[in-house]
């Protein structure tokens, strides 16, 4: 299979290194030149910084991991080339233009996989088969809380220069750290109702660094979601309380727990020995490759990512103009 990654940065390398595990070698780069890590391992491996030259290629596959706000004009020709994708999240840092992507997947046969790479968490596997099975009754609320030092993503480069930090790139906080509007939403449900409240007095960037979200769900559930870039050592969890029980994630030790009510004990399910953060891309990336070969279905589809999308974008409104969004997915 003949691949075309877009963007070299940090997903793009990560991405880059595990289809070399997988023993994929025949892979294209379209790159901009601007990254600021080392080129060595991409050495013998073509480069183009023109995308209609990439794409003549004839890539079956393309992997979109340059700045969010440049996703689409990949994305687009790509999809009218015939190409499947995946592309990093979120898709893109606006609603305008998806359309024109449904479009040209649907008349041109590619296929489409969202770069969640939570959905292939175990630790949350582990949650969704609880939930699957009632065993914290009925879910009542859910707090959600990511935070983690900006600074300290890219020791390499300065952090107010990255994608996460510039308005331009689609950075901040909200489009940034958006995984858990993903796995909420694909644990509970659709999403009714979005209230927030953004900063941006941590890190004196041009951008929100800390938000407060309060999502209220179709089936009745209310979840409160914390994002910073400011917190020292990081924390990303999740507890769900429910009326017979309560469900707890923490992804610093990837185990998920469970309290029994009967019991009044805690049953905790560690994950598999060896587990560790790469092996979520990794498995992302097997799983493109069988989407491709149209072996299996999209675990996170395009509709899963607009979803997402609509739900930052929401975010944003709610915390701008200081009102309750109803949302229409």
């Amino acid at each position: 299979m003949k691949f075309l990654i877009a963007g070299l940065g940090s997903i793009g390398r990560r991405h880059f290194r595990n289809l070399l595990a997988l023993g994929e070698r025949d892979i294209i780069l379209y790159r901009s030149m601007s990254s600021t890590l080392p080129d060595d391992e991409l050495k013998g491996f073509p480069v183009k910084t023109d995308l209609h030259e990439a794409l003549a290629h004839n890539p079956q596959a393309v992997i979109i991991s340059n700045p969010t706000s440049l996703h689409l004009e990949v994305a687009i020709p790509a999809a009218k080339a015939g190409c499947s994708i995946l592309m990093e999240k979120p898709i893109s840092h606006s609603l305008e233009g998806t359309d024109f992507l449904k479009t040209a997947l649907k008349h041109h046969g590619g296929r489409f996989l969202t770069g969640f790479q939570f959905r292939y968490h175990p630790g949350l596997i582990q949650v969704k088969e609880w939930l699957s099975k009632e065993r914290v009754g009925k879910v009542t609320s859910i707090q959600s809380h990511w935070g983690e030092y900006l600074p300290g993503w890219h020791p390499w480069e300065d952090y107010k220069n990255s994608y996460a930090s510039r308005p331009d790139l689609g950075g901040g906080v909200v489009n940034t750290l958006s995984h858990p509007f993903d796995y909420l939403r694909w644990l509970f449900g659709e999403v009714a109702t979005i209230q927030a409240a953004v900063s941006s007095n941590g890190l004196d960037l041009p951008v929100e660094d800390s938000a407060n979200i309060m999502m209220g769900f179709k089936s009745g559930s209310l979840a409160s979601i914390h994002l910073n870039y400011i917190q020292r050592p990081p924390r990303h969890s999740l507890e769900i309380i429910g009326t017979n029980g309560t469900i707890t994630w923490d992804n610093a030790s990837g185990s998920a727990c469970l309290y029994n009510v009967v019991k009044k004990e805690w049953q905790t399910e560690t994950p598999p020995e060896g587990f560790e953060r790469n092996l979520l891309f990794l498995d992302e990336m097997q799983h493109f490759l069988h989407v491709v070969r149209r072996e299996e279905e999209p675990r996170c589809t395009l509709e899963d990512g607009l979803a997402a999308l609509q739900i930052t974008q929401a975010v944003h409104q709610a915390a701008h103009q200081s009102k309750l969004v109803e949302l229409n997915q």
